[in-house]
């Protein structure tokens, strides 16, 4: 069972980020995200193992390909540790939003 610091560390990267963006929007192979990235194939193909190993993506074979899919509740841990955060976020918005119009009637 993969740890919530795998998830951490898989996210971590930016080329994984896009990864798991791409398999957002629908299962691909792992030869149709290579085409994505300027890098061989065999480093693709590394990014989906920490991505794999992490729980974020499953594959299945169909025939020779590899077919990844987005597995979303490996992001469960991150999105439970975000929310903690959120609030700080509103307050923010909120105080950002008295500004603004504290701005617009001074005008």
């Amino acid at each position: 069972m993969p740890t919530a610091t795998d998830v951490y560390q898989a996210i971590a990267d930016p080329t994984r980020r896009t990864i798991l963006d791409l398999l957002a929007e629908g299962d691909r192979s792992a030869g149709t995200l290579a085409e994505s990235f300027r890098m061989s194939r065999p480093a693709v193909s590394q990014h989906l193992k920490v991505l794999r190993e992490a729980g974020l993506v499953s594959e299945q074979r169909s025939g020779r390909q590899r077919i990844y899919h987005l597995e979303p509740d490996g992001l469960a841990e991150v999105a439970r540790w975000l929310s903690y955060y959120q609030r700080f976020w509103h307050a923010r918005f909120a105080a950002l939003g008295e500004y603004l119009d504290a701005q617009e009637t001074d005008e």
